[in-house]
């Protein structure tokens, strides 16, 4: 079969009997073009003249041209699901690429707002809730609820009354896969929630006109009265993050990594931090010190007259 045929029919099959996405049919589209025409210039025109080797130095080319590794491993996974295709319908005699490895995308590191920044988030709040409504006191408790314990926005949405424990400073948390655990946080998370259970989201529940079971046992609760939907709260924290400048760019998951990393920063133990945020493994939770391993090296850069 003719390698621009193939690559035609392949697009169609991925179209039309996968139900891929039009942005993902445009992606391989885009991937095996870019191939067809190195192909083409090789003289290779028949999918049965490329061999593991031809996909090995296409690939290898775009390494050499600089292309990020998570683009490489992007084509490489479209060549391979290209030749197994070729493959089912007969075009090649045996499956080329299934022995093609993608290379390592590596990870990226978290992005944490700087303590400084973090402070300065947290007395802005602060002084909002003192002089605004009930929404200003309910955002200034959401966010120093999540810094404090680390919690995942949705673990916060979906907490209820009967989850905080005022007095011992812990929340009862159901995290991924139902799994439950207890997480502490501090007085000043403690002073915010009082703040705001007291008054603020008695108001914002009296905003329904038929608030349900569910509404009133949830903590956090919208402008309706309704529990604060998981969206809500992203949109809330986005926007409060996006006032400070160290902390633009960042997403509301970056409380978490902001709390975990300052944890680290503070001395605490990797074990503790992996409990706190329910992580099954010790290997997710490893991120966090490299995070501070980088943060560490800038200080001594920045700081040590031989560094």
């Amino acid at each position: 079969m003719d390698i621009a045929a193939a690559r035609e029919e392949f697009i169609d099959y991925v179209r039309v009997e996968r139900n891929f996405s039009a942005q993902t049919a445009r992606a391989y589209a885009s991937d095996l073009n870019a191939f067809v025409q190195w192909a083409a210039a090789r003289a290779l025109i028949d999918t049965r003249d490329v061999e593991l080797d031809n996909y090995r130095d296409w690939l290898w080319k775009m390494s050499n041209d600089g292309l990020a590794p998570s683009t490489i491993a992007r084509r490489s996974a479209t060549l391979r699901s290209w030749s197994a295709w070729m493959w089912r319908e007969g075009a090649t005699e045996t499956d080329t690429a299934a022995r093609l490895r993608s290379p390592k995308t590596g990870k990226r590191l978290p992005k944490v707002v700087p303590r400084d920044a973090m402070d300065a988030v947290l007395r802005g709040l602060g002084a909002a809730a003192a002089e605004g409504g009930p929404t200003d006191v309910r955002d200034h408790a959401i966010v120093e609820l999540l810094y404090a314990s680390g919690l995942r926005v949705s673990e916060l949405c979906g907490l209820d009354i009967d989850d905080i424990d005022l007095d011992r400073l812990t929340v009862r948390v159901t995290g991924k896969g139902s799994k439950q655990r207890i997480v502490p946080f501090g007085v000043p998370a403690q002073s915010a929630i009082i703040d705001y259970l007291r008054d603020a989201r008695a108001h914002l529940l009296r905003q329904s006109s038929a608030p349900t079971a569910g509404d009133t046992s949830a903590v956090f609760v919208g402008t309706r009265g309704a529990r604060l939907s998981t969206r809500s709260a992203y949109t809330v924290i986005s926007r409060i993050l996006s006032r400070v400048p160290a902390a633009s760019g960042v997403g509301p998951h970056t409380l978490r990594h902001t709390a975990a990393t300052h944890l680290l920063d503070g001395g605490a133990d990797l074990r503790a931090v992996q409990e706190l945020l329910g992580h099954s493994s010790l290997g997710t939770t490893q991120i966090y010190t490299h995070v501070s391993a980088d943060r560490l090296r800038e200080s001594y850069r920045l700081a040590h007259p031989r560094a």
